[in-house]
């Protein structure tokens, strides 16, 4: 009588080789699905909680948008390219925090671009093999290697499925180094890809002309008048409104009439709101005189234009909302010495919510004792959660000792919301402060409940530490754990570059758990060096547990090791 492992062996090589050939893709198709899907539930928690502040960095972006293609609705003349590239040098590190929660500081949407290349999914594909190593080169930020081999992958395989986008993430990855003449030769990667391939996913997806816009926006910052030249085209095609259909008309004998060009015409968003309106209309009203004359001082020195924007601050009247939003804005680009003090101000007392909420944000670039101050102070006694929020986000942007220690004091703390703990934890884990790793790995041990446990695996396991994996390691054999606790430390552990396959395989004989012995199955199925591949051809012959056999069986059959016919015909030849 044959085993259910047996007959699952017998199935597979008893299919005509054509049919086996679509179950094996078949199979293939149902391991990227369950990849894709693991790796989305990994990903959940960083994606709630960065979607959670992306508000916070929201409406400094628009405003800032609207603001540069109000300085480039005409054309930039040098004088005004070098203006924007002296302005450009207040921006780096709040770029830099937007982008962490996914916003473009740029002039145009969308704001959002591929940064990671999708899991290999031509097996059969002659590029396959360049591609994973190109696509680990790239996940391991290893931009100049990145770069190579997806240009190798391109120029050597014109024909395979993953040649169309490579030249996207070829771009992407010089894009990434910054230099003029790497972001140059990004641009003529996504030309390349326009005259080829126009129809690549990347293309049609929007990816591509985000990138090439965001490039752009890096030249023009450095003077690049080219670049600026083709920011000032794209903002003007933004800027202009809808054209309503009109009715049809009949037919004539004669020639079509030309079509009319369109004028664009300029946008500004700091305007007066009247007693009767919404927040929202502010930028309807462009013709205001106080929006034309705020937004002039754009191009004014400091010195004069400070004591103008703090009397705008200081207005309480209703009217002034508008005007007060775009004053700190403008305020936020200036890292002049009186820039602190007119944010803690507003922060500590505007009556308008988004202005204080802006005003929060901007202090998260201000390097100071006394704004890390203020953003702690509102963190813990501030009655406004959103705000609360914003000071949160703020915080976790200094890198001084001070603001690590407020991050970790509010973590700590059990008498928080469970969703502004959960986010503090967060903004820990992307650190790279040996003491907030530490801090987190200490802290695991101090919580009882499971979703907290969780959510603080997630952050530890974002470190490159050297403990982590002994961390991970521990809960995992630790059965006074949570099954589901010890499930996803195993998780963690094994997308970690750092964990060997033969530490993974050294624990799969301490669990008598049935669940967690198919988990570290699957972990296992994951990785591709030979001490996985290993331990899955030694379940398959050895494990007891017939189930958990056939799971082993499986995975080796989606796998490209070359013993895995032999081990099926072995499995065969067995009485």
């Amino acid at each position: 009588m044959r085993t259910p492992t047996l007959a699952l062996t017998i199935g597979i090589l008893a299919l005509p080789t054509p049919i086996r050939g679509q179950v094996a893709a078949s199979g293939r198709d149902l391991k990227s699905a369950e990849v894709v899907l693991a790796r989305q539930s990994m990903n959940l928690d960083r994606t709630t909680a960065t979607l959670a502040h992306v508000h916070v960095a929201l409406a400094a972006a628009q405003v800032q948008q609207a603001a540069i293609q109000s300085r480039l609705q005409s054309q930039l003349a040098p004088r005004q390219v070098q203006t924007l590239r002296l302005r450009s040098q207040a921006m780096p590190r709040a770029r830099v925090a937007l982008e962490r929660v996914g916003l473009l500081v740029g002039p145009l949407a969308p704001m959002r671009i591929a940064t990671a290349p999708p899991v290999a999914w031509a097996i059969q594909d002659p590029a396959d093999s360049l591609y994973r190593a190109a696509r680990h080169a790239l996940n391991r930020n290893d931009y100049w290697r990145s770069v190579e081999l997806f240009r190798s992958v391109r120029d050597r395989y014109p024909k395979s499925a993953y040649a169309p986008d490579a030249y996207y993430w070829e771009s992407y990855g010089l894009y990434r180094r910054g230099s003029a003449d790497a972001l140059r030769m990004a641009l003529e990667a996504l030309a390349a890809q326009e005259r080829l391939f126009p129809n690549a996913g990347t293309r049609e997806s929007g990816d591509a002309r985000s990138l090439g816009t965001r490039i752009r926006s890096e030249l023009a910052r450095a003077g690049d008048a080219r670049a600026a030249q083709a920011i000032a085209y794209e903002a003007q095609r933004a800027a202009l409104p809808p054209v309503p259909p009109g009715p049809p008309r009949p037919a004539t004998a004669g020639p079509p009439s030309p079509a009319v060009t369109p004028v664009p015409r300029p946008s500004y968003s700091g305007v007066v709101v009247r007693a009767n309106q919404r927040r929202d209309e502010c930028r309807d009203q462009e013709d205001d005189i106080q929006a034309v004359a705020l937004n002039a001082l754009l191009q004014m020195d400091e010195e004069r234009a400070l004591p103008i924007l703090k009397k705008v601050l200081d207005r309480r009247d209703e009217g002034s909302v508008c005007l007060r939003r775009r004053a700190i804005f403008i305020i936020g680009q200036n890292e002049g010495p009186g820039t602190e003090a007119i944010l803690l101000g507003v922060a500590r007392s505007d009556p308008d919510t988004e202005v204080r909420g802006q005003a929060v944000f901007w202090l998260s670039q201000v390097d100071s004792p006394n704004a890390v101050q203020a953003l702690d102070s509102i963190l813990f006694n501030s009655k406004d959660p959103e705000l609360q929020e914003k000071a949160l986000f703020a915080l976790s942007q200094h890198e001084s000792a001070e603001a690590r220690r407020g991050l970790r004091r509010y973590a700590d703390r059990s008498d928080v919301s469970a969703e502004m703990r959960e986010k503090s934890l967060f903004w820990l884990g992307q650190s790279d402060d040996p003491e907030d790793a530490a801090f987190l790995r200490s802290m695991y041990g101090r919580v009882q409940d499971p979703e907290t446990k969780q959510k603080i695996l997630f952050a530890v396991s974002q470190s490159d530490s050297k403990e982590v994996g002994p961390f991970l390691t521990a809960i995992v054999r630790n059965t006074g754990e949570p099954l589901e606790v010890r499930k996803q430390a195993l998780f963690w552990l094994g997308q970690r570059d750092e964990t060997s396959g033969a530490e993974l395989a050294s624990v799969y004989g301490t669990f008598s758990d049935v669940e967690i012995k198919e988990h570290v199955i699957f972990v296992l199925a994951q990785r591709e060096d030979k001490a996985s591949m290993d331990k899955l051809i030694d379940i398959a012959k050895r494990e007891p547990n017939q189930e958990l056999r056939k799971k082993a069986i499986f995975w080796l059959t989606q796998t490209d090791d070359p013993r895995v016919v032999d081990i099926l015909a072995e499995l065969l030849e067995k009485p």
